[in-house]
């Protein structure tokens, strides 16, 4: 049986999630509290020593590290679902180039526009010391940092606006190669529109669409498509329950004006 340890809000776990679905593979689901810290606990940390979600047990089996999770699962159940990967090798290479884009680039920027509206609150509850130690506790170096600034500075961090940038820059980016077909594969769907999608999610659930929809109609397009494979649905809609998507789109409605001021820069 495969087991993923997952978080319903994490683009990590989603594109593992939405994987699994287009897969058609039987799972069980193991929710890790982030905001509890449970992904800190030692008996995590043996499992995935970087401390993040999502990671994926196997049997004796344990894969860590998203992009690589959704590339294992189309190679060892090739039988399963639909394929996922290309069989021209140079698909295959841009594809590879769209899953290191978004670890190296799309994820960071994600982290710093969610977490200072999902996580920061909850940390200035606590007393500064508290709050403080917890972040100590990250494992990576550059995301306890940029945790840091986030905590100290919230939306005024530079980290959002480069964050606003690296987003534009994809969104404008995939306008252009989505003339040439309908995914960013070509013409057939494949893990680098898995990869990308989640972090489109993050702009639905905050109500910040306005960042491709007022300008690329094929951006627009694409994440529609995606919005209405069943994949979607079982890996992403059905985790996140409809007081929790209020709850988003109210914050991040108040907020859309500070990420506006980035936008004009």
């Amino acid at each position: 049986m495969l087991t993923l340890y997952s978080h319903p809000m994490s683009p990590c776990a989603q594109k593992v999630r939405l994987t699994l679905a287009e897969k058609g593979l039987a799972h069980e689901i193991r929710q890790i509290d982030l905001p509890g810290k449970e992904n800190l606990q030692p008996w995590y940390l043996k499992l995935n020593p970087a401390g993040v979600v999502p990671t994926l047990a196997d049997g004796d089996h344990v894969i860590r590290e998203s992009s690589l999770i959704c590339e294992y699962l189309d190679e060892a159940y090739p039988e399963a679902g639909r394929v996922l990967r290309s069989p021209a090798a140079h698909l295959r290479a841009d594809m590879r180039l769209w899953m290191k884009h978004v670890d190296t680039a799309l994820h960071p920027s994600c982290g710093a526009l969610q977490w200072p509206l999902v996580m920061r609150p909850r940390l200035l509850a606590m007393p500064e010391e508290k709050a403080r130690a917890l972040i100590e506790q990250v494992v990576e170096a550059p995301r306890r940092e940029r945790q840091k600034r986030l905590y100290a500075q919230g939306l005024d961090a530079p980290d959002v606006a480069a964050a606003v940038a690296t987003y534009r820059a994809t969104i404008l980016r995939m306008e252009a190669m989505l003339a040439a077909g309908d995914w960013l594969q070509g013409d057939d769907f494949g893990l680098s529109d898995i990869v990308v999608a989640p972090y489109f999610q993050t702009l639905v659930q905050f109500c910040w669409t306005d960042l491709f929809r007022r300008d690329c109609p094929r951006v627009t397009d694409w994440l529609g498509r995606m919005q209405a494979r069943e994949s979607w649905r079982q890996g992403i809609d059905a985790e996140i329950d409809g007081e929790k998507r209020a709850e988003l789109a109210r914050i991040g409605t108040e907020a859309w004006p500070s990420l506006t001021r980035h936008l004009a820069r």
